[in-house]
């Protein structure tokens, strides 16, 4: 695998994500994380998913050069429901998940944090959705699973201003487990861990398979939708020049078309 790497530590997954400077989330990265979980989940042993990121940040977003890459609408969409399907896959794994969060964990990489079961962040930790700010939206199922944890009053104020939170406002709002010093990052996340996997593999199992069903039935309906606004949002020129903008580091000209 070219961009994650991980380890078994006994019954623990631990899953490191590398791809520097900002470990953004490309292609190669969900294909490699889907190869992740075929390998853990063939290994009956292991009871639990750690997710970090290496360096300074968890995932600062989605690769956006990446995207200028793509010509048509359904590429768009299509890359929006691989990891839309990838992200589910996380939430309704068999064992739980947990993301260990540092710097930021921007767009994708907090799309990526809220398919985790459990989410620890540090005080500092910037998250947010910030996909307006370049003329597009979130497409990883953002908009769908966002609501669920800050509200929808706070979700429409974080995705339409772009503006992140820290972890210390994310852990009030619900949408981090914990917020702690860095310095404590590691120590809480293991401690939270063994604790999961001093229980029983079949009780943790029956529980990671009936949490889902609070989930609405309304949210696959919305899931569906977004990957479709995504394809078509891509392709309107704003979205084109809020990526040129964005690569090329300036503020966009939007002409709302």
């Amino acid at each position: 695998m070219d961009h994650l790497s991980w380890e078994k530590q006994g019954q623990i997954a631990n899953v490191l994500i590398q791809s520097p400077p900002a470990n953004a989330l490309s292609s190669g990265i969900l294909k490699d994380l889907s190869k992740v979980l075929d390998e853990v989940e063939a290994d009956k042993s292991i009871k639990l998913i750690i997710l970090r990121g290496e360096g300074k940040f968890f995932s600062a977003g989605a690769d956006i050069k990446e995207f200028t890459s793509f010509q048509q609408q359904d590429d768009y969409k299509n890359l929006a429901q691989k990891g839309q399907q990838l992200f589910d896959r996380i939430e309704r794994f068999h064992i739980p998940v947990i993301a260990s969060i540092h710097g930021a964990a921007l767009g994708g990489g907090l799309e990526l944090a809220m398919a985790c079961h459990v989410r620890i962040a540090t005080k500092d930790t910037k998250l947010g959705l910030p996909e307006l700010n370049l003329g597009i939206i979130p497409g990883f199922a953002g908009s769908q699973r966002l609501p669920r944890y800050v509200g929808i009053p706070k979700a429409y104020e974080m995705i339409l201003s772009g503006d992140p939170i820290s972890g210390v406002e994310a852990e009030r709002l619900g949408l981090v487990n914990h917020a702690v010093d860095e310095s404590e990052l590691e120590e809480k996340t293991l401690s939270l861990a063994n604790k999961f996997v001093a229980k029983s593999g079949p009780s943790i199992h029956a529980i990671m398979s009936l949490l889902p069903y609070a989930q609405t039935s309304q949210f696959l309906e919305g899931v569906n939708a977004e990957a479709e606004q995504f394809g078509e949002v891509f392709g309107n020129e704003d979205a084109k020049e809020g990526v040129q903008a964005f690569i090329e580091k300036r503020q966009p000209n939007f002409k709302d078309q």
